[in-house]
């Protein structure tokens, strides 16, 4: 049996999960593993999942005494995941992955290093996927769009679609909030002053149910998004250095 979660964990991990039931277990048991070592939370947020995912988690939870469940009433998508699991963390900086099992927790410690050695002006290092297991469609309809994301939003990011980053919890909770966020969070940080690094990781191919997207799917809303995202960059006015008097 594992030890308690702290009241202040180092690292609160956190993967949005819908219909998830067959590999739920085993990512929050690859997550433990991995991060042995470090004084951590999981946090998996059930986007109202209509299988046993809630029964699978509820069974690992008794494995994890780390793990938390959160669970929305009504399906409102992967960023809101994210956001309701970083309102509820506890610790000061988050791990967020895909709750399909294609990330690869292995890479969680390496990205979380890399930002706690780095000083506070680097609020985020986003993984960047090797050897992709995606179908060939998929992969040049998300090579195309980065190509055309990065080239509008001069973000430096080759993939945004990579679902494994790690920040800092502060600055996350400064973004503007909107749907499909999680696709543009190295722009938002730009945005926002703060530095991004890029990490290489691995990535796996679906083992268990099905993706929650399609290319045509992706296609509609990007164009919306990608000028909301240029019209808050477009917007945005830095103080500079910020001083109090006493």
């Amino acid at each position: 049996m594992e030890k308690a979660l702290s009241n202040t964990p180092a690292l609160s991990v956190i993967a949005p999960m819908h219909n998830e039931a067959g590999g739920a277990g085993v990512l929050v048991d690859e997550i433990a593993a991995a991060l042995s070592g470090v004084d951590h939370e999981i946090i998996i947020v059930d986007d109202a999942s209509t299988d046993d995912t809630v029964s699978v988690l509820k069974a690992a939870g008794a494995r994890h005494p780390q793990m938390r469940i959160l669970r929305h009433e009504k399906n409102a998508g992967q960023s809101r995941a994210v956001r309701t699991g970083v309102l509820a963390a506890r610790a000061p900086v988050i791990a967020m992955l895909d709750g399909d099992g294609q990330n690869n927790p292995a890479d969680i410690p390496t990205l979380y290093t890399q930002l706690m050695d780095a000083d506070d002006s680097l609020a985020m290092v986003a993984g960047e996927r090797l050897g992709r297991q995606d179908s060939a469609a998929k992969k040049i309809a998300s090579r195309a769009a980065n190509g055309i994301r990065r080239r509008l939003l001069k973000d430096g990011a080759a993939d945004t679609g990579c679902g494994l980053k790690v920040f800092r919890r502060d600055a996350f909770l400064r973004l503007p909030y909107f749907d499909h966020l999680h696709r543009y969070l190295p722009a938002l940080m730009a945005r926002e002053g703060y530095q991004v690094a890029f990490a290489p990781v691995s990535h796996r191919a679906r083992a268990h149910g099905r993706s929650k997207y399609t290319n045509f799917g992706r296609a509609l809303v990007a164009v919306r998004d990608m000028m909301g995202v240029m019209w808050l960059n477009a917007r945005a006015r830095q103080p500079g250095r910020i001083e109090e008097d006493r």
